[in-house]
């Protein structure tokens, strides 16, 4: 997910902070209990990639499906930190027209008009294939943090406090927040925690 801090990328000055443009937010959703199982905080490059999928190895046991977009630089990385460890696809989106239905604050965006699946490694459900359950996870993500608001004032001057908000947001999200699709929070469902904490409970914590 894009966002930034100080200012957009376009906007930077030459005497800007280097850590000022466009900053990404990476992360992975377990489908089943909606638990995020990993995020990272970085540039859209390979470095990135690498950080995500190395830190996502280190929390996960046994085999599993692994589903990404077609940003090229997950096959390497997938392959170097999880290599048979996983049944892996790609799913490639297919764009048409732009779409000019909204309102003009808005902007246009292009439209989908289909996807591809590509099995990258081991034999993956087709029926499991899928980036609805983290493209929903998206707007939740953006309805309660405005740092990801399409258009907002509500950005970070330094990217240690947008480090500092993420975080708050993704433990909030698992211990906290009671996920529709589970009907608890989802470390209960993924058995880590026997009860929805409060927040005072979450902070205490930290």
């Amino acid at each position: 997910m894009w966002s930034y801090v100080g200012c957009h990328q376009r906007r930077l000055r030459p005497d800007a902070p280097a850590e000022w443009g466009d900053q990404w937010l990476w992360y992975g959703i377990d489908s089943e209990t909606k638990m995020i199982l990993s995020f990272h905080v970085g540039r859209r490059d390979g470095a990135s990639a690498d950080a995500f999928i190395r830190d996502l190895s280190q929390r996960v046991t046994g085999r599993f499906q692994l589903t990404t977009d077609s940003l090229r630089w997950y096959s390497p990385v997938v392959d170097e930190h999880l290599g048979a460890q996983v049944d892996y696809a790609m799913l490639l989106k297919l764009y048409g027209s732009r779409d000019i239905t909204g309102p003009e604050w808005y902007g246009n965006t292009n439209k989908v008009i289909g996807t591809v699946p590509k099995v990258m490694n081991g034999r993956p459900d087709a029926r499991y294939i899928s980036t609805s359950h983290i493209e929903r996870a998206n707007l939740t993500v953006r309805q309660q943090v405005k740092r990801f608001a399409r258009m907002t004032l509500a950005y970070s001057k330094t990217l240690e406090n947008f480090k500092h908000a993420v975080a708050l947001y993704m433990c909030w999200y698992n211990f906290v927040r009671v996920n529709s699709a589970v009907r608890m929070s989802p470390c209960m469902a993924h058995g880590l925690t026997n009860k929805i904490w409060s927040l005072e409970e979450l902070l205490g914590a930290a």
